[in-house]
């Protein structure tokens, strides 16, 4: 509390006594501490609201920020599962082309060895003597030789055959006692020959090209217009002479007025036509794979493509006898046709028992070798 202000002492004046009047009294102060409180329920308030302010935008900005980097860590996710995902599609192609190049360079191998050996059987010819049964036989040597490298190479069974046989000819013209084991050896080759399985690589590679050429007619479940429904179909109106035709047997039809028939047949074809248009309003299908749904465009121009690769594939692995990759990429292949087409579909049904047609031909045959033959004309010519 603040003291009241004294007055200063004077000292009494000599001189006769004036009364004074008495001063007013002074007003009171105001107490400090309430003024203060005045000032600052003001600030306060502003200084709370502020703070609330402030916490808001904090727990907004905190918000975003976590959202974004939710959504950045599932675009790294998706980045990083088509990084793998590229990765290993590429390692299989550089595996794919490393077994061509070593098929190619065994081929090639193949080829010089038989330009070796036709070199080799040209000079063979040169200095042949004119025996015919010599030469006829130095021939037919060859010409097994190299069936045989084919029906290893290739499985070239017909080839083989018409070497064989052409062989069993020439040694028939030549009519001698000496060749009947030679012949006995060819005709055990060709019997084993024929006992083989067929395989008709060139039908199921056709069959193959054949469904490569319709994958791109084929629906997918993500096309944004699907088949329609089938129209119902309308009851044809019996014609006035119709009921005399059938005979006396069939009931009197009722008589109703013309304008109630048409009433009746306008009813119908408008409530036929409104259901028709609801029923293409909505629909109603069931999916296993939702994501098949989702794809764009361009991705399922690239799905497509990719389909067609493994068919590819599987026409190679079958041209080269592969039965391991042929059936794998056969696999594939109907399991995209499932996950991502529309199965309800006609193409689609026809496309499925073309791969399941061509997934029966089987390719693991193991193909005999023409040693008999060969040893016995390598036999009869070491012969002194």
């Amino acid at each position: 509390m603040n003291e009241l202000p004294k007055l200063p002492e004077t000292a009494p004046s000599p001189g006769p006594a004036v009364e004074t009047p008495p001063a007013p009294p002074a007003p009171p102060a105001p107490p400090a501490a309430s003024l203060a409180e005045t000032l600052q329920q003001p600030l306060v308030i502003a200084v709370i609201t502020l703070g609330i302010l402030l916490a808001g935008q904090t727990w907004s900005s905190h918000n975003q920020v976590r959202n974004l980097r939710e959504e950045m860590a599932r675009r790294l996710q998706k980045g990083d599962a088509s990084n793998a995902e590229s990765g290993t599609l590429a390692r299989a192609v550089q595996e794919s082309t490393k077994e061509l190049q070593i098929k190619v360079g065994l081929l090639e191998g193949k080829q010089i060895e038989a330009q070796s050996q036709q070199l080799a059987l040209e000079q063979l010819y040169q200095d042949l003597s004119k025996n015919r049964d010599e030469w006829a036989l130095a021939e037919i040597e060859q010409v097994l030789s190299t069936a045989s490298q084919q029906l290893q190479l290739a499985g070239n069974v017909p080839g083989a055959l018409i070497a064989l046989q052409n062989a069993d000819r020439s040694l028939s013209r030549s009519d001698k006692p000496q060749f009947i084991t030679i012949r006995r050896a060819i005709a055990k080759d060709i019997e084993k020959l024929k006992a083989l399985p067929s395989v008709d690589s060139v039908g199921v590679a056709l069959r193959i090209d054949n469904v490569i050429a319709q994958v791109d007619l084929l629906p997918m479940l993500s096309d944004e217009k699907p088949t329609l429904p089938a129209a119902p179909e309308r009851k044809l109106k019996a014609k006035p002479g119709a009921a005399g035709k059938a005979g006396a047997s069939a009931p009197p039809a009722e008589t109703t007025s013309p304008w109630l028939q048409k009433l009746d047949e306008v009813w119908t074809s408008w409530s036929s036509e409104m259901w028709v248009d609801v029923r293409q309003l909505i629909r109603v299908r069931s999916v296993e794979t939702p994501d098949a749904l989702m794809l764009s465009p361009s991705q399922a121009y690239f799905l497509r493509e990719n389909l067609k690769l493994r068919l590819l594939n599987a026409r190679m692995a079958l041209l080269s006898r592969n039965e391991t990759a042929f059936r794998s990429d056969l696999i594939a292949a109907q399991e995209a046709l499932v996950k991502y087409f529309d199965v309800r579909a006609k193409q689609t049904q026809v496309m499925q028992a073309l791969l399941r047609q061509v997934q029966t031909s089987n390719l693991a045959i193991e193909m005999p070798t023409l040693s008999d033959s060969l040893n016995a004309v390598r036999n009869y010519k070491a012969k002194p």
